[in-house]
Parts: C-alpha cells; sequence; structure tokens
C-alpha cells in the first residue's frame, strides 16, 4: 500500500516541476486526492459493496472536481494534471504511467451494459479538454492533442488532433512539405506557426506554409524547364537567381518578433 503511495507521489514530481516536496503533493494536488480515493472505492466495489463504493466516489468528485467511476481499472504512476473536469467512465481501462490532463472525458456513447468506455495503454498523454469515446484502444505512447475527439482506436506512439480527431501523418522526406528551402524561407521571414502541426487548425500558418510550398513548386517546374531549353539551345543562358539576402527580411522579422 505504501509502496503504491510513494509511486503515486514520485508520479508527480516526475511529471509536474512545479511540485516542490511531498508534503505540499499529499496536501494540495487533487489529482492525487482522486486517485487514492479511487484506490479505495475500486476495492470496495471488487468485494460487492457498489453503493458505498459510489458514495465515496461521489465525495472525491465533491472534494477534487474529478469524476472516477468505481468500476474503472486504473494502473500504476496515474497521473492527472490539474484534474478540474475529468471524468472517467466504469468501464475504462488505463494502463500504466498514463497521463491526463484538465477536462478530459473517457465515456461511452452507447447505453448498452458491457465494454463501453475506452482502454488506453501505458504511457497515453491526454491533452487537456479531448474526448475520447467508445470502447476501442488508444496505443501505448500515443498522444492525443488538447480538445480533440476521438471516436475510433489510436495506433500506438500516433499523435491526434482535431475534430473529428485524426491521425498527425509526417509527410515523407523530399515532399513539398518536408522541403528545406521553405523552412529557410520560414526562418529569413520570421514566420513561426507557434508550434502547431500541419493538421492543427490554424488558417493563417496553413496559408502561408501552402503558398510557400506553391511557390518552391513553380521554382522547381521553372528550373526543369530552363534545363529542358538549354539541351534544345545550347546558347540558351540559365542565369541563377539572385540570392535571399538576411538583411532583406529584417523588417518581417521585427513584425513577427513578440519582443520588439
Amino acid at each position: 500500500m505504501f509502496d503504491r503511495l510513494k509511486e503515486d507521489v514520485n508520479s508527480v514530481f516526475h511529471r509536474d516541476p512545479a511540485a516542490r516536496n511531498t508534503f505540499e503533493v499529499l496536501t494540495n494536488y487533487p489529482g492525487l486526492h482522486a486517485l487514492l480515493f479511487h484506490r479505495l472505492s475500486h476495492w470496495l466495489w471488487g468485494l460487492g459493496f457498489k453503493w458505498l463504493a459510489r458514495t465515496l466516489s461521489t465525495l472525491a468528485r465533491w472534494f477534487t472536481g474529478i469524476e472516477i467511476h468505481p468500476g474503472a481499472e486504473i494502473g500504476r504512476r496515474f497521473f492527472i494534471d490539474h484534474g478540474m473536469g475529468v471524468v472517467i467512465g466504469e468501464t475504462t481501462v488505463i494502463g500504466d504511467d498514463v497521463t491526463l490532463y484538465q477536462g478530459v472525458t473517457l465515456g461511452g456513447t452507447s447505453w448498452n451494459k458491457g465494454k463501453r468506455h475506452p482502454t488506453l495503454g501505458n504511457a497515453v498523454v491526454v491533452g487537456a479538454g479531448a474526448k475520447i469515446l467508445g470502447p476501442f484502444e488508444v496505443g501505448e505512447g500515443a498522444k492525443i492533442g488538447s480538445n480533440s475527439v476521438v471516436t475510433k482506436a489510436v495506433p500506438a506512439g500516433a499523435t491526434v488532433v482535431g475534430i473529428p480527431g485524426r491521425v498527425i501523418v509526417k509527410r515523407p522526406a523530399g515532399s513539398p512539405g518536408d522541403d528545406g528551402k521553405r523552412r529557410d524561407m520560414e526562418r529569413k521571414m520570421g514566420f513561426d506557426a507557434y508550434g502547431v502541426t500541419e493538421d492543427m487548425p490554424d488558417p493563417v500558418a496553413r496559408s502561408v506554409r501552402s503558398l510557400l510550398d506553391h511557390m518552391h513548386a513553380v521554382d522547381d517546374r521553372i528550373e526543369t524547364i530552363c534545363k529542358a531549353l538549354q539541351k534544345v539551345n545550347a546558347e540558351y543562358k540559365n542565369d541563377a537567381l539572385p540570392p535571399l539576402e538576411d538583411e532583406d527580411f529584417d523588417a518581417v522579422r521585427d513584425d513577427h518578433d513578440p519582443q520588439a
């Protein structure tokens, strides 16, 4: 019992840099309080004391703002950061080293009895406000982006974003979206996509990236045409384009610099 408590406390230190000491964690972390309540209510649930287990989980919700059904199965080193508004359904199964942030729902989409809530593999991270709904598996090491709504299985190690949730697929090397030229141009312009991925709903970032991709595709096509003209006419001069100097973009970078 005390070994499990020590594990739970240590998991807070490993995943929250704001945690300073054990006493602070034991007295001021509602995610840990909710987990300890659940350990007891789940034990009572297994012994058949259903009403007492539900009553204890209701008290835990009043104290912590976190609702965990006593029938849910939760692994070791489970961590809920902040925690307010987290809901975990009856048939949910959670592996080891899983992290949930505030506002997460692990819910069902059916009123039928039986398995109706998700199963989370080991080391899954679920961002704030995400909803995982249905009796499917979220693979080991998967990451669910904030405010995503996931209604189907997620492969191990995948990252899911959006509504409905979509698995982010990295573009293959050499494709326009992975072109080093575009990244160089973004750097020169001082353009920053705010740390979001290709599939995140930032229309400005996606529009700029699409324009840069199109520009480089046109450049490649013109270069191909020029090489073909050289083969037809040896006197054709395929002069190099003037380089883009960093100082030409200083004013643009200053406009995008949040510290300027």
